[in-house]
C-alpha cells in the first residue's frame, strides 16, 4: 500500500508578493530590504513590510543585491588576541549590532610577540566592506593594510587615529576614580603596575594615575609587566622586596596583572588588603575569581563593540558616526582597605 503522497514545496515567496499582501508597493519592499527607507518610507510602513515578509517565509537574495551594491556586507574587526576576555565580549557585541544590519564580522586576532604577519586577505580584500580595529592590534593594520578600507578604531587617540572615527571609553576617569578611592583610605606610597605594552590605552591610564596624585604629598613609582599572570607576580615581588619604604597600595593597569601582583604579595607574606590594597582594570571574571575578590574598573566590553559597530556601519551608510565617550564604573570589593 502506498503512503501518502508527499508534499511539495509552494513557490518561494519574492517581493511582489510582500508588496501585494502589504499593500505597498514592490519599490517600498526593496527599499526597506536595503536599509534605505529611513526619510522616504514612514516607520510604521516599515515595520508592516516586515512583519508581512515574515509571516510569508519571504527572504532577500542578498547575493544579488549585494552585486548590485558592490558590497558583500562583511566586516573584520581586529583585536589583539583571542584569548583575552574583553576582546571577545568587544566581539559579542560588535557582532550583535552587525547580525542586525545583515553584516557578517570576520575576525581577525593580531600576531603576538611575532612581528608583521602575512595578510592573510590579500585575494579577500574586496570581499571586505570595512574594518573596527583596537589601537592594542594597530600593528596589524600595516599587515593587511586595512587602513586601505573605511575604518574605526577602537580605543584610540583622536588626534592621531587612523580611523575615519574613534570609539573609546572613558579610561583616564576610570584611573581618576581608582586613585581617589585608595587616597579617600589613606593610602599615599603607591606603586604603578603598568602594562608592558606601547599602546595609547595605557599611556592615558599613567597620565590620569599622575594627574590624580598631583599635589596630594603622595609617592608613586612604575614597574613595568608583559600582561600576564606570571609576569606580573615576578616583577612585583622583586618591585615589592625593594629596599626602601614599601608601598601600601598597589595599581594594577589590568586585572591579569592585579591577579599576578596578588600572588607575589602572599609569596612575601604579605596580606591583601591589610598590608598592601591592590586594584586592577576591566573586572574581567577574573577578577571575581581570585580571593580577596578585586577591586576594579568595569569596562563595558559589549556596549563598545556594539557602538564601535554602529560607528562602522554608518561610516560605510555616508552618515557621520555619534562620538561619544562610554562612561566606565568603580567596583570595590575586599582587595583594597584602609592604608596600615
Amino acid at each position: 500500500m502506498a503512503g501518502p503522497q508527499q508534499e511539495t514545496a509552494g513557490p518561494r515567496p519574492t517581493s511582489r508578493d510582500v508588496a501585494r499582501a502589504a499593500g505597498v508597493s514592490q519599490a517600498t519592499v526593496s527599499l526597506v530590504f536595503g536599509e534605505k527607507w529611513r526619510g522616504r518610507v514612514a516607520e510604521r510602513t516599515a515595520e508592516r513590510v516586515r512583519a508581512t515578509a515574515r509571516d510569508l517565509g519571504y527572504r532577500p537574495n542578498l547575493a544579488a543585491r549585494n552585486l548590485r551594491l558592490g558590497r558583500t556586507r562583511t566586516a573584520l574587526l581586529v583585536v589583539p588576541a583571542l584569548t583575552n576576555e574583553f576582546f571577545a565580549r568587544v566581539y559579542t557585541g560588535a557582532a550583535r549590532v552587525a547580525a542586525e544590519n545583515g553584516f557578517g564580522v570576520v575576525l581577525y586576532p593580531s600576531p603576538d610577540g611575532i612581528g608583521p604577519a602575512r595578510d592573510p586577505f590579500d585575494s579577500a580584500r574586496a570581499s571586505l566592506d570595512g574594518v573596527l580595529a583596537s589601537s592594542m592590534a594597530s600593528d596589524a593594520l600595516a599587515a593587511i593594510r586595512g587602513d586601505e578600507l573605511p575604518l574605526v578604531m577602537l580605543d584610540s587617540d583622536p588626534a592621531g587615529s587612523l580611523g575615519t572615527a574613534t570609539v573609546n571609553l572613558d579610561i583616564a576617569d576610570g584611573m581618576r576614580r581608582v586613585t581617589e578611592h585608595l587616597l579617600s583610605l589613606g593610602h599615599r606610597d603607591f606603586l604603578h603596575l603598568a602594562a608592558g605594552v606601547d599602546t595609547w590605552t595605557f599611556d592615558v591610564r599613567a597620565d590620569a594615575l599622575a594627574g590624580a596624585l598631583r599635589g596630594t604629598g603622595a609617592a608613586v613609582r612604575t614597574v613595568r609587566a608583559p600582561l600576564t599572570v606570571d609576569d606580573a607576580r615576578a616583577v612585583t615581588e622583586t618591585a615589592l622586596a625593594a629596599p626602601g619604604p614599601r608601598p601600601t597600595a598597589l595599581v594594577c593597569d589590568d586585572d591579569i596583572l592585579a591577579a599576578g601582583a596578588c600572588k607575589a604579595a602572599r609569596r612575601l607574606g604579605l596580606r591583601v588588603p591589610e598590608d598592601l590594597s591592590v586594584t586592577g582594570f576591566d573586572d574581567l571574571t577574573l577578577a571575581t575569581a581570585v580571593e580577596p575578590e578585586l577591586t576594579t574598573v568595569r569596562l563595558p566590553a559589549e556596549r563598545f563593540g556594539e557602538h564601535g559597530m554602529t560607528s562602522l556601519l554608518a561610516v560605510l551608510d555616508g552618515r557621520t558616526p555619534r562620538l561619544d565617550t562610554l562612561p566606565v564604573e568603580l567596583v570595590v570589593r575586599g582587595s583594597t582597605a584602609p592604608a596600615p
